[in-house]
């Protein structure tokens, strides 16, 4: 199975960590009551903010091969097209 690249930077990683944390203080302090369902929802919405830069990051590099790839065709044609003079 091919090995995929680490699409989550190392500061994404060290943010959810904290926001997990502070979750878990916060659930503790709080108990399960409605605030539970709060804390629970920022945790979620940190996650899927870094998780969605990720993805973003991922198409912006597939882009920028795409259209290197058409760049480089485009150089080939016009290397392969006879000269006007």
């Amino acid at each position: 199975m091919p090995s995929r690249p680490n699409r989550i930077d190392l500061a994404s990683y060290v943010v959810m960590i904290i926001t997990f944390v502070l979750f878990v203080i916060g659930a503790v302090e709080k108990g399960l009551t409605q605030e539970l369902l709060l804390e629970a929802g920022v945790f979620l919405v940190s996650v899927k903010l870094i998780l969605m830069s990720a993805k973003s990051n991922v198409t912006a590099q597939q882009i920028a091969n795409r259209l290197d790839a058409i760049q480089a065709s485009l150089e080939r044609f016009e290397q392969s097209r006879p000269r006007e003079v």
